[in-house]
């Protein structure tokens, strides 16, 4: 029987050692690619991010109906009110029809006329009857007196029935003169005024009403912030206007897609503004100081290098 003997270098080549220097230069590579990645969150929690502040809502008011304005109750910059009369149109047509609606639905003489015709023809009945009893009166009679309360009730019922259909007509009218009337669905300021006492209207806007308590606030975001971003949030939003000092605001909607493009996404916060002292239009800064920085993910853990096979006593021996 022959054996072969190996060098002891043949067999470190079978089993190199196990290389700590690279695998710690490849955790150190793993690990700056991880702190390479949330450099953006942690700038756009540490910096500024750019911003916009808007009214939180905007409507162009228009007339329900086509017409003539005849007074415009708001100019631009003022202050109003939800429910305020701000523009009226002519309604000449429509308050005579109303007035004569109202002056129908209020006709109570007959109908007091009817009821005093069937309370007569109720008594007549009563009597006809009595003297039938008593063999004054022939059946025909009775039956003339029947048939004449009967007619009496059925005049009742026509009449009031005939005032209930005034009283609608009376709120048909009354919502037809109200059209003529314009009236501010909010609280806010007039942006933008478009009519004037005499200009015909029909499918352009009025008025142009914006809200300025709360203001809205529009930021663009990192994709890396995506998943800490939560509605609710606190942020500081410093207006680009000399002399306004940094305001409170909170994050009320956070988009569910991301730009591929930018690599961004929008948040939307909102800013009180009871005091109306900030506009809307304006740029501003935007901080995220309670930004918290993800839960770091546990390294793997590297494999354990293979265990050295044991060499048999018979290679162990040396050479003869």
């Amino acid at each position: 029987m022959t054996f072969r003997v190996f060098h002891p270098q043949s067999l470190s080549q079978l089993h190199p050692p196990s290389r700590p220097r690279g695998r710690l230069r490849r955790l150190a590579a793993g690990a700056a690619l991880c702190a390479a990645a949330l450099a953006p969150v942690d700038a756009a929690a540490q910096q500024a991010l750019g911003c916009l502040i808007e009214p939180s809502q905007t409507v162009e008011l228009g007339a329900p109906v086509v017409g003539v304005v005849s007074r415009m109750l708001a100019e631009r910059g003022d202050n109003v009110r939800k429910g305020q009369v701000l523009v009226q149109l002519s309604a000449a047509v429509e308050r005579a029809g109303y007035s004569a609606a109202e002056q129908r639905s209020r006709a109570q003489a007959e109908l007091a006329s009817a009821e005093s015709a069937e309370a007569f023809a109720h008594s007549k009945l009563q009597r006809t009857r009595e003297l039938h009893g008593q063999a004054f009166v022939s059946a025909v009679a009775v039956d003339q007196a029947v048939a004449d309360h009967a007619m009496a009730a059925a005049r009742t019922r026509q009449v009031r029935e005939q005032l209930e259909v005034a009283a609608q007509d009376l709120a048909v009218a009354g919502a037809q003169l109200g059209q003529r009337v314009i009236r501010s669905p909010l609280d806010g300021v007039v942006l933008e005024r478009y009519a004037s006492p005499g200009e015909r209207v029909e499918d352009k806007p009025v008025l142009r009403l914006a809200v300025l308590d709360p203001l809205r606030v529009e930021v663009l975001m990192p994709a890396a912030a995506f998943l800490r971003i939560r509605p609710g949030m606190a942020a500081t939003v410093l207006p680009e206007l000399p002399g306004l000092p940094p305001q409170q605001a909170q994050v009320q909607l956070v988009d569910r897609t991301i730009d591929a493009a930018s690599s961004s996404f929008r948040v939307r916060l909102l800013l009180p503004n009871p005091d109306g002292a900030l506009p809307g239009g304006l740029r501003c800064k935007v901080s995220f100081a309670g930004l918290a920085a993800p839960a770091p993910t546990p390294a793997a853990t590297p494999a354990a290098a293979p265990a050295a096979v044991p060499m048999p006593a018979a290679l162990a021996a040396p050479r003869p």
